[in-house]
């Protein structure tokens, strides 16, 4: 069976992104793998003292994202197609790539965002990234609103 890592940020277009993904799975026989990947600064705020650091912040956070995962593994589960999800902290490209290499993916799913002619803003400077260091096929979907 093969491999899609699916990476997600919550978004709205997340959900385009993901009925994508499990119609693709579905046409190539496939497995999706959710990533979320959580920013390696939760918690941290800056004040007059200076950065300061609140557990609970990150916490809460991690467990509002680990929600979210578990709702959209269920909703792709629901459509007949497998899928786990993973949550990672790092640095968000390299994160996704490495984890792609460490699940022998096939493909990579991610999102373009559509707004203006300037190619980061465009495709997303996440999605370029990844497009141009990914070793595996990345599809890149429009998941910009409709007009």
């Amino acid at each position: 069976m093969k491999k899609i890592i699916l990476p997600v940020d919550f978004s709205d277009s997340s959900n385009k992104l993901v009925d994508y993904a499990i119609g693709f799975a579905k046409d190539v026989n496939a497995e999706i793998h959710l990533i979320h990947v959580a920013a390696t600064d939760i918690g941290f705020v800056i004040g007059d003292m200076g950065f300061q650091y609140f557990p609970e912040v990150e916490e809460n956070e991690i467990k509002y994202e680990l929600k979210e995962l578990n709702k959209l593994q269920e909703r792709v589960v629901a459509q007949g197609v497998t899928c786990n999800h993973i949550l990672k902290q790092g640095i968000a490209g390299d994160t996704i790539l490495e984890f792609a290499d460490e699940q022998t993916a096939d493909y990579i799913v991610v999102g373009s965002h559509g707004r203006s002619g300037v190619y980061d803003v465009f495709i997303g400077s996440l999605t370029k990234e990844i497009t141009k260091k990914s070793k595996i096929p990345v599809l890149v979907v429009p998941c910009h609103d409709e007009e």
